[in-house]
């Protein structure tokens, strides 16, 4: 669902690894002290902090959790993520991105927890239906298979791995999976459901006993800090197994410092994921900068390390999976919010925020009104805790009226005096205190400055061994471009890059009924295109150029921009939309299937021409709209096509 190369490790480490004087007063105001306590038991154990799409102990983000997906061939958000088994018979664990993020997480933390779900599934799963329930045992077997994968190829565990992202569950779906990993040696797999809403999967998990017994964790998407009392009743542990999907200025920062705490406080959810982990996708896609970082430029190297960052670090730097909360959690009396948890060995870590209701708003769900105002708090540790003399202290300041926020200060230790220490806390701050020592902001090298995708853009797609399966900057709406080796061909097009999705995928997105993928900047009005295309399907096969595509993601069916169609039984065709309806201009072009094609796009001003192997084909199209957008190639179904020698040439 995104670039696939983009902005290096050095985002990566980031994203996965990683004053006080005059506010730490004596006790002022009235209210009673927040006590922090073991003594009659502690709370529900910590699973951690995650990212979507992962940690490194001690520096920057830390993150505990990476959850990625299991690539399915479909649009899945921002893009396409390739499938290991494109067809029954196919398997192959080296496609996509998915594999090396794994890997580099493992590196910076070996102790992260890896998380797996579908986005969608080949349509060989459906058995032609869009839905991956009528053959349960053909799922789950597919599911397992990925898994095992991981496992054997990359010698990756995998420690969870959810059913369907947010659509429909299937009780004996679930029930099947369970069995299929017992039987295949991985009982240690633990099963997430149902990454959507918290019902109905709450009441089923209640009702049927075999279902709660093949199910460990209840994970909602987006449940706004809060779980109901029925969720409770199951006894599973709850997750915000997505959340946030903010948009990552400040108050998206707010947002991520609110529900971080208040998942537990108000919902007792033991692990929250962040949708996405780096915004790497082109902005003009939907949901831009809705990451923990951005890094949307690998033409530059380009990365903006943002304030969720350093919010995640609040938590993650000071406590580890298997810690737990203690009970003595909640809000603080002029808003704002506070949670405790402790190693069990003597180690406590308390985060405390204070995030304004116009500061923390989250994209979804509303956010209710809300008053927050700067307060004193005592905390009293008590218990177990009650010898400790001193606390390191970080701090978090969102400044929204000058501009001028800080975000994760070492302040000096606060010292206690029997177990109390009291501080003045003002709106919009996020302050850690804890026993744990090794906290640190570390640094990194500076960013490249931005700068925009090159106007001129060229690629032959010749890489006798590509790192990744997919060619750097395209990013895939519908259908899967891998790099191919042509061995039929002895002459110049041995390396090609090829779509190989040839049948619909099982999807909740809508894709599209063609394929696309789209490349350079959202802002080019005024360019040439230029591929070498290799139809595969003999008399109904067609594919396409296109310049100033305008949408993309789940949008990508209501694409609008100028599309250069060649087709197999020797027709063209020049359209102003991805679906083809508004013809601009059409003909005959000579085009059959087996043989390579020279097309060329130029567009300029309100007018577009066209050429086929060198010959003018058409000309002096009008184009009213749209203005600018992406360069793409595509095929006119779920086809087998080749594509070589690709270029651009553009103005903005």
């Amino acid at each position: 669902m995104e670039l696939r190369e983009l902005s290096a490790v050095a985002a990566l480490v980031l994203a996965l690894t990683g004053a006080l004087t005059g506010a730490l007063t004596g006790a002022r105001g009235s209210c009673p002290p927040y006590n922090l306590s073991d003594a009659r038991g502690l709370g529900r154990t910590f699973d951690g902090i995650g990212g979507l799409s992962g940690g490194g102990p001690g520096f920057g983000a830390s993150l505990h959790i990476l959850k990625v997906e299991i690539g399915g061939d479909a649009q899945s958000t921002d893009g396409t993520e390739p499938s290991h088994m494109h067809h029954e018979d196919d398997e192959n664990y080296f496609r996509g991105y998915e594999w090396w993020l794994m890997k580099e997480a493992k590196k910076r933390n070996p102790n992260i927890t890896l998380m797996s779900l579908p986005w969608a599934f080949p349509g060989w799963v459906g058995h032609g239906k869009n839905w991956p329930y009528d053959f349960p045992d053909i799922t789950a077997a597919y599911v397992v298979n990925w898994i095992l994968g991981a496992k054997q190829y990359h010698d990756l565990d995998i420690q969870y791995v959810g059913i369907w992202n947010e659509r429909s569950y299937d009780s004996k779906y679930i029930k099947l999976l369970r069995y299929t990993l017992d039987k295949r040696g991985l009982e240690t797999v633990r099963i997430v459901a149902s990454d959507n809403l918290w019902e109905p999967v709450v009441r089923s998990v209640l009702l049927d006993p075999e279902l709660s017994g093949a199910v460990d964790v209840i994970g909602a998407h987006y449940p706004g800090t809060n779980s109901p009392e029925e969720a409770l009743k199951t006894q599973k542990k709850l997750w915000a197994s997505e959340d946030y999907s903010t948009f990552n200025d400040e108050v998206g920062g707010g947002c991520w410092a609110r529900i971080l705490n208040q998942n537990y406080v108000n919902g007792l959810m033991t692990a929250t994921i962040s949708w996405n982990l780096v915004a790497s996708y082109y902005e003009d896609l939907p949901f831009s900068r809705d990451g923990l970082m951005t890094a949307e430029e690998p033409w530059s190297g380009n990365y903006v390390v943002e304030s969720p960052i350093w919010i995640t670090a609040h938590t993650t730097q000071f406590t580890q999976p298997g810690w737990t909360y203690l009970q003595t959690v909640g809000h603080l009396a002029q808003g704002g919010s506070y949670v405790a948890l402790t190693d069990g060995k003597g180690n406590l870590t308390v985060v405390i925020e204070t995030m304004t209701r116009d500061h923390s708003v989250c994209i979804r769900p509303p956010l209710p009104p809300f008053n927050v105002t700067s307060q004193n708090a005592t905390f009293q540790l008590e218990g177990s805790f009650a010898s400790i003399k001193e606390l390191q202290v970080w701090r978090s300041q969102f400044n929204f009226k000058t501009k001028k926020s800080s975000f994760f200060e070492k302040l000096p230790p606060q010292k206690l005096f029997n177990g109390l220490f009291t501080i003045e806390l003002a709106e919009d701050e996020v302050y850690t205190f804890t026993t744990i020592t090794s906290g640190q902001k570390g640094s990194y090298p500076p960013s490249p400055p931005s700068a925009r995708f090159p106007k001129v853009y060229k690629d032959d797609f010749n890489v006798r061994n590509p790192p990744f399966s997919e060619a750097p900057n395209f990013a895939d709406q519908t259908g899967v471009f891998e790099y191919y080796v042509n061995m039929s061909d002895p002459g110049p097009h041995v390396f090609t890059l090829r779509q190989v999705v040839t049948e619909r995928p099982v999807t909740w997105a809508a894709d599209a009924d063609q394929t696309i993928s789209v490349v350079g900047d959202h802002q080019w009005g005024n360019l040439t295109v230029t591929c070498d295309v290799f139809m595969e399907r003999v008399k109904t096969g067609g594919v396409f150029i296109a310049a100033r595509v305008d949408k993309g993601g789940q949008s990508v069916r209501s694409a609008r921009g100028v599309f250069f169609w060649v087709f197999a039984d020797g027709t063209y065709k020049v359209t102003n939309d991805l679906a083809g309806q508004t013809v601009l201009a059409e003909g005959r072009s000579g085009t059959r299937a087996y043989g390579w094609h020279t097309l060329s796009l130029t567009v300029a001003g309100q007018y577009a021409s066209g050429l086929l192997n060198g010959y003018p084909l058409w000309k002096n199209a009008v184009v009213l709209s749209p203005k600018s957008g992406w360069a793409a190639i595509g095929t006119a179904s779920f086809e087998p096509a080749q594509f070589d020698n690709f270029a651009v040439v553009a103005e903005y």
